[in-house]
């Protein structure tokens, strides 16, 4: 199979390494210094640290030359969710795509299969997501995913693509679903780096890991409230792309967004934050759009609400979790 990955990421990076092992892949890298670099190191230092790019990779800035690759085989866009249309737009409306993005488009509040039905109404599209810290990935390091498609044969050609001795690709159909889980567990994220930021200053009160547990059960609740309004099946949240992908960025180490939280927790503005931070955090720009998007359907999240407090500088974090504690609690579900 002939598969084009556009975007040079650290994501984009890690699964066109992974599909490379049985594949012939092309990863496209915008920026034609970036493509350069890879092809010379057979790396990508700035976010997969020492691990070598496969042999049987391929590695281009030239745009046209990865449409043509995928011409009979596979597109997977990779970029944050910000160019989703932007890529979308510039493939043509034949050809089947998946995306990698998570989040909500910031201009318009949409999701990614939202943009591709504006986009390329006829196409067929659909969502690669899950628990998946790119440096495992790419690490060969064992990780399950899940393709989320209204198109039969594209989740099997995604399955084809990608599943494989350490990388599991499990199949859905419910798009919404999984898309609204990797979108929302970066806002929650957040929220959980803020809490534990906050555990480990050691003041008298600090949450501790009780606080984790609670905060974390409860976004899950808010996930599926927000993503049942919107037309998803509650099962999904309790899956790879719900459970699984909030329970990894909530707590791993390697979770830009859960970084985010632990640094505002310990003090740094946002803007100081995203400059030590150096990759785009997709909580950060996606919570609002999350809130937005809750307010419309009348959904209820109110970790959601205490996150953007906190970003738009309106509350501090310790304030944001005594809000949050001070609540009225609903029934639990």
């Amino acid at each position: 199979m002939k598969i084009a990955v556009f975007g040079a990421g650290a994501w984009g990076t890690a699964l066109a390494m992974a599909a490379a092992q049985r594949h012939d892949t092309l990863l496209w890298a915008r920026d034609a210094s970036q493509a350069q670099a890879l092809l010379a190191e057979r790396r990508n230092s700035r976010y997969l640290g020492g691990v070598a790019l496969p042999p049987t990779l391929r590695v281009t800035a030239d745009f046209s030359q990865a449409q043509a690759h995928a011409c009979q085989g596979l597109t997977v866009i990779a970029t944050p969710m910000a160019a989703l249309r932007e890529q979308l737009a510039r493939i043509p409306d034949a050809r089947p795509v998946l995306w990698l993005c998570k989040g909500f488009e910031a201009r318009t509040g949409a999701l990614g299969h939202e943009v591709a039905r504006e986009v390329r109404p006829s196409a067929a599209a659909g969502v690669l997501s899950g628990p998946s810290f790119a440096l495992e990935v790419a690490r060969g390091q064992p990780t399950a995913l899940v393709a989320a498609s209204n198109d039969t044969a594209l989740v099997q050609s995604a399955v084809a693509a990608f599943h494989g001795d350490n990388l599991r690709v499990y199949s859905s159909t419910d798009t919404v679903g999984v898309e609204v889980g990797g979108a929302v567990k970066n806002v929650l994220a957040i929220a959980t780096g803020i809490v534990d930021g906050l555990a480990g200053a050691g003041r008298e009160g600090a949450p501790g890991l009780n606080a984790r547990a609670a905060l974390i059960t409860r976004g899950l609740a808010e996930m599926t409230r927000l993503g049942v309004a919107l037309g998803a099946r509650p099962d999904t949240f309790m899956g790879l792309s719900g459970l699984g992908d909030l329970v990894l960025t909530a707590t791993g180490d390697l979770s830009r967004n859960r970084r985010v939280g632990l640094m505002l927790a310990a003090g740094r503005t946002l803007p100081e934050t995203l400059s030590e931070l150096g990759h785009v955090a997709e909580g950060v720009y996606s919570a609002v759009t999350v809130r937005d998007r809750a307010r419309a359907a009348g959904v209820e999240m109110p970790i959601t609400d205490a996150v953007c407090e906190v970003l738009e500088g309106r509350l501090g974090p310790a304030d944001a979790l005594r809000l949050l504690m001070a609540r009225d609690p609903r029934p639990e579900a």
